[in-house]
Parts: structure tokens; sequence; C-alpha cells
């Protein structure tokens, strides 16, 4: 069972059903390419096959982001072909069953994924991820002219039942999931040099073709010329221009088939300063040639660059001006030639430069240099440019705000659209947002509404753009003249507001790539823990907080009855194990929830640990070593893994062993049952085991994360009365809430009659 979905593209896309792993391999690497790639019947001399793989990791259910297991592959430069292994193996316990398991692809930065169908905080900016749905079976995905650079791959089990297992009491089943990916490159591409006719013929393979689009690109404009298939005219080509990327799939194709019409694409704004794939392939059928010349041509503009060298000549103590002069453009900038270089030409943008300030992983801080304001007219777009990248700054989230003064903006309006790769240069009546290979962020700020704000979750690794440019709708006159200035905050964050109260922003990591994420708790979900649909109130998580702590109450039962039989060291851990308690998912807490967790199940399992070992009735000495021995292998344990069961029940098995073989001993020394009392057993031994048993029996099946506050503070209840009852009665010669008990360690004073010498012994 395989199902793919996605919002967006798909046309680049197939699945593969499920087949065996190795002749996957054996087939990609023996024969030529499928269709997609462009092959024919005969092997293509040009195309090469490389593999890629990672270690496999044990799938989670989910419950969070951190619960799906991140992949990251990079595809290399002329790349005509990715293919996606996914292997999938299970345990063989009887637990074991299929699982539905969800696989998620994205191009340049991990997928936003939402398997809970939560809401997203406002302004939030989300496409639909890419997706495949499969059970206990290996399957495989084709991606033709896949984009060359950073590809994620998430996977996860179904959401998780909520249900608090102990680890190692109950049997689990292990989902191990690797993807493998193996492509197809071009090791001989074809160089389009702008203004330059390349003659091409095609016969059973298509044609590789790349042109580099530099900086300052405002239109690339690609044309088939002097095409002719066996001699006659007509152009039955196909023309498939750049890279597919997921979720969006914004490749160009162009089909050409009339022998009159000029078969050209004109590409507005292409993504700057990187190479652009083109593949021709003819659709004359076998054994037809078509000959043609590519030529593509490059609109260059002259960008507006605000002037800050002042800034480099001013020295440290000095303080700069803060209005900025818009200068002329130097002298360096120069239309796009054929060689790439800049020449004469329009302006097209008004440039402002902006500082990058690393503040710390995943966080970086964005402002225009000189300036807090970014001015804003109506023949020109501003453009600022945000560096994302360092491929480390997409495990974060993008968050840009803007505002601007009412009342310069009165009668006009101020249009925004955020893009990467390449920056939208032309503003229409539409306000379309849209370059030629990227669905940009539109934003807006008028008189009515003078802010606006956007968060877009893990950017793609590439340098993004702002534009920002004045409208004016109604009176187009009234903008020539007009200018606004707009404040920008621009941040890269790991967490939208840290998670905000009920929330943890925790930063996750595969190999050496970082990425955020956030934790909830008291019932709050969502990416960044806004989403209150199942949260608890304030009045609920106070109940809470005082239901689990009112239950620790329960303890000072079992430390009264130590402190009347002389059992100082029991009652002071009844005493740490009332004061620490975990309230589940609650934001009442005393400490950090980590540190309090950690006191409660140490305090629990010492609880036990000690009163074991003294209904064992230990000699002072032996006892209360096993006292700190015990709680220096609880706390060791519970560091390794406080939610193992063996960590707790290991050393308790170990005391009762104990216990039970001093009972033993006692029996066949006194010859007659011990404790010898039927009023012990029957009042307080039995009662003390059952409440026991009852609170093992909650704690290791029966507790959920709904649940948790009732359940954990009936475990409270049960541990302080099982203590209680267990505990054994005080010796005959001690009195009641007295410590008679002398320590065995002490000082003694000698005296030496013939040196006359004091010692201390």
């Amino acid at each position: 069972m395989r199902q793919a979905g996605t919002g967006t593209g798909g046309a680049a896309v197939a699945v593969v059903g499920p087949v065996a792993v190795p002749l996957l391999l054996l087939l990609l690497l023996a024969r030529s390419p499928p269709a997609a790639a462009g092959d024919g019947q005969k092997n293509d001399a040009r195309l090469v096959s490389e593999q890629f793989s990672q270690a496999p990791q044990k799938l989670a259910f989910y419950s969070w982001y951190g619960s799906a297991r991140l992949f990251h592959f990079r595809v290399p430069p002329d790349t005509v072909l990715l293919r996606w292994l996914l292997q999938v193996s299970r345990g063989s316990g009887p637990t074991c069953t299929n699982v539905e398991i969800t696989v998620y692809f994205r191009y340049g930065a991990p997928p936003v994924i939402n398997p809970l169908g939560t809401s997203f905080p406002d302004n939030t900016s989300v496409q639909p991820s890419f997706f495949l749905k499969m059970l206990h079976s290996n399957a495989s995905i084709n991606i033709s002219h896949p984009a060359p650079g950073d590809w994620f791959v998430a996977a996860h089990l179904p959401p998780s039942s909520h249900k608090i297992e102990v680890k190692g009491f109950v049997p689990t089943c292990a989902y191990i999931f690797q993807p493998d990916m193996l492509v197809v490159r071009v090791v001989e591409v074809s160089i389009l040099d702008p203004d330059v006719p390349l003659p091409q013929t095609l016969l059973s393979h298509p044609s590789y073709l790349k042109v580099f689009v530099p900086e300052y690109t405002q239109e690339l404009r690609l044309e088939l010329q002097g095409c002719a298939s066996n001699g006659s005219l007509g152009c039955p080509v196909r023309l498939t221009v750049g890279s597919a990327t997921l979720p969006g799939n914004f490749q160009k194709v162009l089909t050409c088939s009339s022998p009159t019409q000029a078969c050209h694409l004109l590409l507005p704004s292409p993504p700057w300063d990187r190479w652009l794939q083109v593949t021709a392939k003819s659709l004359a059928g076998p054994r037809v040639s078509v000959a043609f010349s590519a030529v593509a041509a490059l609109t260059a503009c002259r960008p507006w660059s605000v002037n800050f060298q002042h800034l480099l000549q001013s020295t440290p103590n000095q303080s700069s001006n803060a209005s900025t002069v818009l200068l002329p453009p130097t002298p360096s900038y120069q239309d796009l030639d054929r060689t790439g270089r800049v020449g004469g030409g329009s302006f097209c943008l008004r440039s402002f430069p902006v500082l990058r300030e690393d503040v710390d992983v995943v966080s970086v801080r964005f402002q225009p240099l000189d300036r807090v304001s970014v001015v804003v007219q109506s023949d020109m777009p501003s453009v600022m440019r945000l560096n994302l990248n360092t491929g480390m700054d997409s495990g974060g989230s993008l968050t840009i705000s803007m505002r601007v003064n009412k009342t310069a903006i009165a009668n006009t309006s101020v249009v925004a659209c955020v893009t990467a790769a390449s920056p939208l240069l032309s503003f229409n009546a539409s306000l379309s947002c849209t370059t030629a290979f990227f669905q940009g962020h539109p934003l807006s700020l008028s008189a009515s509404s003078p802010t606006a704000n956007l968060i877009i979750p893990y950017p793609e690794t590439d340098n993004w753009y702002l534009s920002l440019q004045l409208m004016c709708p109604e009176r187009p006159e009234e903008c020539e003249q007009a200018s606004v200035l707009v404040e920008t905050t621009l941040n890269l964050v790991p967490c939208l507001n840290d998670c905000g109260p009920y929330g943890q922003c925790l930063l996750l990591r595969r190999h050496g790539y970082l990425y955020a994420g956030c934790s909830c708790k008291a019932g709050w979900r969502g990416w960044s823990c806004t989403d209150n649909s199942t949260a608890q109130s304030a009045a609920q998580q106070k109940a809470a907080a005082l239901l689990l702590t009112l239950s620790n109450l329960v303890f000072l039962a079992p430390i009264a009855i130590s402190v009347h039989r002389s059992l100082l060291v029991e009652a002071s851990v009844y005493a740490y194990t009332m004061f620490f308690s975990t309230p589940g998912e609650a934001v009442l807490c005393i400490l950090n929830y980590d540190t309090l967790q950690y006191c409660d199940f140490l305090g629990s399992g010492v609880s036990i640990w000690v009163t074991v070992l003294c209904m064992a009735r230990l000699k002072a000495a032996l006892k209360y070593v096993l006292f700190l021995l015990g709680t220096l292998v609880f706390a060791m344990s519970l560091q390794l893994d406080r939610r193992a069961a063996w960590n707790t029940m290991g050393p308790c098995l170990f005391a009762i062993v104990v216990m039970v073989t001093m009972w033993v001993y006692r029996c066949g020394r006194r010859r007659h049952c011990y404790p010898p009392s039927w009023q012990r057993w029957v009042f307080y031994l039995l009662p003390g085991i059952s409440m026991a048993a009852v609170a093992i029996t909650i704690y290791t099946s029966m507790m959920t994360s709904d649940n948790y506050y009732y359940t954990h503070s009936i475990w409270h209840m049960l541990l302080a009365g099982s203590a209680a009852f267990l505990l054994p009665p005080r010796e005959q010669h001690t009195k009641p809430w007295a410590c008679s008990q002398k320590l065995t360690c002490h000082y003694e004073i000698c005296k030496n009659h013939r040196d006359e010498l004091y010692t201390v012994t």
C-alpha cells in the first residue's frame, strides 16, 4: 500500500512499487536511465550513476516534530534523475504488525509537516508537504531533473496513543527505516553562452544544456532558431528549463511544433548567480533527427546602490550619520554581456546593503546598514538581500515584520514580496508575487493596516530577497514624487517566541545538521505551541498541580511512623519524596521540569529501597551502608535512562531478595514463621503488599498523558500507604519518639600511664 500526496507539483515525480533493493541497484547501474531522464534504446555514455546512503534510524510514533527521523542528502550538480530507495524493516516479535509509515521529501530545508492537523501561528506561510505513505515494504520514488543541493527526507510512524510506557517492561516492536539515494548525472553538458547560437542535433538522446544567470539579471529569453526535422520545416522539440523541487515544482516546459511561429520562452526574474539546466528532447520519434540552434538572451539592469562608504571611513569611536544618501551607481555596474559582466542599462532596483549578525545557533539578526528604515518609492522596487545560504540556516524560522507611519501612507500603499534565489523586480496591478521558478510570499502596508508580519518555518537554503514598492492604484500621479520610510525587523530564530509559555524550544541534531522544534505541554499543540484546541485551562492546571501536590501529603503518615519508631533516615527519604513531584506537562513547577522529574524518580525508587531493607531487620551498620550504595546506584541508573523499568526494578528486586533471605534465616533459627504474629500479616503486611502491587500495575500499564494527573496522584498515595503499612515495628527497648541508637563509630580518649601521652583512636 503506497499513497503519495502533495499540494503542488508532482509532474516530475514517479512512485515505484515495492521491489527488492539489491535488484533496484542492479537495474539502475546496468540499464540506461528511464524515459524520464531522456534515454533511447542505447546507453548514453554521457551519463554516470552514483549512490549515497546514510545509517538507518529507528522510527517513533509521532507526537511532535522531534518524533520524526530526519535524513540529509546533497544532490550533485548536473543530475538528471534522482531515485530514492526506501527500505523498512521490523522486528519479529508478536507485537510487530503492519504499520503505516509516512515519508516526506523537501528540497532546501527540512519538510514542514503537520500529521496531527494542528493550527500554525498567525501570519505563517506553509506550503503543502510532499509525502509518501507505505506499509512494511520497500519502495522507490523517481524525480526527474532535481535541483542540486540539500535534500531532506523525514519519516515517522502514525500518531502516538499518548500511553506512558515503561521501557523494558512491555515488549515493543522496532521499525527501522533507511533511505538510499541514487543519482544519474551528466558528465558532458553544453554551455549556452548569452547571445551566441549553439547548434544542436537530436536523435535518440536528449541534449543537456546549461546557462549561467549572473546577478542583477532581469529577464532570460530562450529561443530555438532554424529548427528542422530531417531537412523539413517544423520543430518537434520539448524544452524543459529549470530543476524540480519539492513540494513545489516550477519547471518550465516548452513544446515546439509549429513550423511558422517562433519557439521561445521568457523567464522574468530568473534565479541569480547559478547555472540553469535546459534539456531539449525530440518528439519526432526514433531515427528522426532534429536540428536547431539554441540562443539565450539576458536582459540586465543596474542596481541603484545605497552609499555606505562613510561607514568604512569612520572610526569605531565616531558615530555615523543615520541618514544615508542615495547615490548613482558606480561606473563598475555595466550591462550583462555574453560573459556575464554588467554593461550600460536602466536601473531595475534600489539595493539596500544588509548586515548579517549571527547571534546564536540558528539565530541571526538582519538590519540595513546605518539605518533602521528603508526608503520605498514607486519608480523601482527597494530590495534587501538576506543571506541564508550558509547551509545551517534552514533549521529555524524566518520572521519578517514591517511597519509604516499611518500619516505617511494616507493615499498610497506599500506592496512587498519575499522570494528566494532572485527578487521580484516588476510589481503589477494583480500583485502577483511570482518569479521564474519561485512562488513568493506577498505582503502589503496601508493606512488601515500599517503593520505586516510574515513567518516562514524552515526557509530554504538560499539568498532571500525582500522587495518593496510604493503603489497608488487610484491616482498613479501621486506616487511619482512620493517616498515612504518602512521600518523592518528581520530575524532568523530557532523557535517563534521561544515556543511561548506552554512549550519548550529544543535543538535537534542529525549528524552535523542542527534544527529546532517545539515540545508543547499542558495540552497545547501546534508548530509553536499556539493551538489551544486541546489545552488545559488555568483552573485545570491549578487543579492538577494541587492534586499532585496534595497527594504527596500522604507521605506524612510514613514520616510520622518512622519518627515514632526512631527510623530517622527512612523519615528523611520519605520527606524528600514528598517534596519533589512532577506535575506532568503542567506549567506550574517550582523547579526546572527535568530536574523535578529526576528528583521524583529518585525519591520514589529510594523510598522503596529503604522500606524493603528496613523490613529485613539488618544490623545498623550494614543497613546504612546498603542505604547509601543503593542511593548511588539509583542516581547512576536514572541518569542513564529514567524511563527504563529495570533501572528501578533491579535494585528493588535485590532488596526483596535480601529481605526474604533474612526472613528465611530467622524462620530457620527460631523454628517458626517470621514475622511471628498473625496480626502483623493480616493488618499490616497483606494490605501493604496489595497497595504496592496496585501501585506497580498503575505505574506500568495505566498511565497516559491525559490521565497522568489522576493516576500519578494515586501512585503517590499507594506508595506512601504501602510504606506506612510495611514499616517494621520499633524495637522493644526503644522508646517512641526518641533516638536512643548510638553511633557505631565514636572517639575515645585513652591514657598511656607510662608515656603520659594522650592518643585519639
